[in-house]
């Protein structure tokens, strides 16, 4: 086992997600390989230290391994694929993107112009990449798991070493969508407005006129930059993240499935069931179980 899954392997007590002595970071754990299957990624940096996960979204691939880690510049619902080898479970950090951390260090790449050569070529309309992990990456992400362990040195230190990681990603060649999510005015920054807002009004009657206007957007170009941001139209998206809550739902706190229908924006259970069935294969009385 290497140092930074030694150390995660310390903080991940439970399967699933494990929170953390420092705000918006957690740790993820998977003993068991699972298929290919619809999930709703937040907003974060995903770093892996033991084991393998692949995130599909329509025709892309892309792969996250202790080689590379994955940043998401926005909320996206794809499907995701899990590997693990006997008694090696997956051990990951998550990291949720900091706009108040990122800001500033933005400003001073730009007052070092150091930004344009990132952003050539459309690049940073993406929501997600993959980038390789170099040797100062891999030396602060340890030094980040390690402060998690106290809750002393999670206060002093934790919010530096984010901002030291995020210094390194904006340095790599492939951070024009990070760069994109801190200009206010770009695509990507005017949609994540959006996303949040539907995030957090997913059980709310959202149309697309609402949602292009938090946008700053006519409805026609918000929906076609949607769609190329997301894989989804927004009114897909909305329902994607609707059913990824319930199930979280029927899971977690044990719902019937009326009253999960009901908590996330469904009036009618028989359509709710039948677009669950459809989307994750499972009806919710299994995937309540499963």
């Amino acid at each position: 086992m290497n140092q930074l899954a030694q150390s995660l392997s310390g903080l991940a007590f439970d399967e699933g997600y494990n929170v953390t002595h420092l705000s918006g970071v957690g740790v993820f754990k998977a003993s068991e390989s699972r298929q290919r299957e619809p999930l709703c990624y937040s907003q974060g940096i995903f770093i892996v230290a033991q084991g393998a996960k692949r995130i599909y979204l329509e025709q892309k691939v892309y792969e996250y391994n202790p080689e590379n880690y994955l940043v998401l510049t926005l909320p996206i619902p794809a499907e995701c694929e899990t590997r693990v080898a006997p008694g090696e479970p997956l051990l990951s950090l998550l990291i949720d993107i900091d706009l108040s951390l990122l800001h500033p260090l933005v400003r001073l790449f730009d007052e070092h112009n150091q930004i344009v050569d990132t952003c050539e070529g459309g690049l940073e309309n993406s929501s997600l990449y993959a980038s390789p992990v170099s040797e100062a990456f891999s030396a602060t992400v340890l030094k980040l798991a390690n402060c998690l362990h106290s809750p002393l040195q999670s206060a002093a230190l934790g919010r530096g070493l984010i901002q030291e990681l995020l210094f390194l990603i904006l340095c790599s060649e492939q951070a024009a969508p990070l760069f994109a999510l801190a200009r206010h005015n770009t695509s990507l920054a005017r949609l994540e407005r959006a996303m949040k807002f539907m995030h957090e009004h997913y059980d709310q009657t959202l149309g697309v006129e609402q949602l292009a206007t938090l946008a700053n957007m006519s409805p026609s170009t918000f929906h076609r930059n949607f769609r190329q941001m997301t894989a989804s139209s927004p009114i897909q998206y909305l329902k994607k993240l609707r059913l990824s809550r319930a199930r979280e739902l029927l899971q977690d706190q044990g719902l019937r499935v009326n009253q999960a229908a009901a908590m996330v924006g469904y009036e009618s259970p028989t359509q709710f069931s039948r677009e669950f069935k459809r989307y994750f294969g499972l009806t919710p009385q299994q995937s309540a179980v499963a």
